[in-house]
């Protein structure tokens, strides 16, 4: 009976998009006291043995800080960039800081920081 009842669950967060996703673990952290420490751990890991190594990040996230006086067109800009629906974008928007894009190179990042920064909004790369 308690593997019906995971596979329901699992299936209803299939179901989810990434920013419903987003809310639901942030809801479990708070309901359950707990975090989502793998994810920490990989995230601290990875400048670690960078810097050990010597080598320059190869992959970076681009964090939005602010969304500035001109939500509407950041919010274009996100959808532009991400793809996202329209309220997905304004989610994302209004929910700084948050990452916009992970996994890009140098110079897709610093793109996408500039057709942020074109937009009104703050952004940065990690």
């Amino acid at each position: 009976m308690a593997a019906e009842k995971i596979t329901a669950i699992l299936d209803e967060i299939k179901t989810l998009t990434i920013l419903e996703m987003k809310e639901l673990v942030s809801a479990l952290e708070e309901e359950f006291g707990v975090s989502a420490a793998p994810v920490a751990v990989a995230g601290a890991a990875a400048p670690a043995a960078a810097a050990a190594g010597g080598e320059e990040k190869s992959e970076y996230d681009v964090v939005m800080t602010s969304f500035g006086e001109k939500k509407l067109d950041v919010i274009k800009a996100v959808r532009e960039i991400t793809g996202l629906g329209l309220k997905d974008a304004k989610d994302l928007v209004e929910g700084v800081p948050s990452k916009i894009k992970e996994g890009v190179s140098k110079a897709d990042g610093d793109e996408i920081v500039k057709k942020l920064a074109e937009a009104g909004a703050s952004a940065e790369l990690k």
